[in-house]
């Protein structure tokens, strides 16, 4: 809520007609004034928050700097050791599928990709901007780079360059080395679950890996367990996520991301025999 014009108003007016016994007049008149204020404010799209010049956008241009900020990204990583592998186009498309995109909409997810391999792009810059819209919002940036993993992962494995590029974005992001180490081990656990669950003759290591993808130790209590998966769910939860500003077109992601969790949950209650 944009307040802080009424309130220096306010504050303001009372101070000079209080010495003539008209402060609470005063006070109105400075309300009044601040609350124009205000409005020039809201319509340059500033609102009161960390002194950046915006706090967290919602609607549309959250969405729209999400996107935008995603492929960027995406393509930037992508180049990071010098040249893009077919895995990291295969997965940057793969993306686009589960989005569900128009053809219109894959063109121009192709043009931000395209645009984030140049060299001269400003990665800082998008990226302190992306962290400035998504204020507030821990879940947002959790996705977002969870993205920018999966593409690293698609080649099975992260080489140095891509690493420190990593390190870099969520540095930026407010995210540090070993959060973003422990991202990455949740990341990996998901891929081979999500391969080996349809093995019978791999069970015990689909059940090792659906434990690594909740995150907790198979060695741990069933309450802890619960706490885990309900804490995923509430990340990734595609009507969660929309509520943060997560674009529609990203849903599909998130609905991808959360049967995951759940099939990993339900192996450990069968093998543990939990309601």
């Amino acid at each position: 809520m944009a307040w802080i014009g009424k309130l220096g108003g306010g504050l303001l007016g009372a101070a000079v007609l209080g010495p003539l016994g008209l402060g609470v007049l005063g006070a109105m008149i400075g309300v009044a004034w601040g609350h124009q204020f205000d409005r020039s404010l809201a319509s340059r799209g500033w609102r009161a928050g960390d002194g950046t010049g915006f706090d967290n956008l919602s609607g549309s241009s959250l969405q729209q700097i999400f996107f935008e900020t995603s492929f960027l990204v995406m393509g930037h990583l992508a180049k990071a050791d010098g040249r893009v592998s077919e895995e990291e186009i295969r997965a940057a498309r793969s993306v686009m599928h589960q989005m569900r995109l128009r053809p219109e909409e894959v063109q121009h997810a192709i043009a931000l990709f395209s645009k984030g391999k140049n060299s001269n792009f400003d990665i800082d810059a998008r990226i302190t901007r992306f962290r400035q819209a998504c204020r507030g919002q821990p879940g947002l940036i959790r996705t977002f780079l969870e993205i920018q993993m999966d593409l690293a992962l698609s080649k099975g494995a992260i080489n140095t360059s891509e690493r420190e590029l990593l390190w870099r974005i969520a540095g930026h992001l407010g995210v540090g080395r070993v959060e973003l180490a422990q991202l990455e081990a949740v990341l990996l656990a998901r891929r081979n679950f999500s391969g080996q669950r349809r093995s019978t003759a791999r069970r015990d290591n689909s059940l090792d890996e659906a434990y690594k993808a909740l995150g907790v130790a198979p060695a741990a209590p069933d309450k802890d367990v619960k706490t885990a998966y309900r804490r995923l769910m509430n990340q990734h939860h595609p009507d969660k996520q929309l509520a943060r500003g997560l674009p529609d077109s990203m849903m599909e992601i998130a609905k991808q991301r959360t049967r995951e969790i759940r099939s990993a949950y339900d192996l450990i209650k069968q093998h543990r025999g939990m309601r």
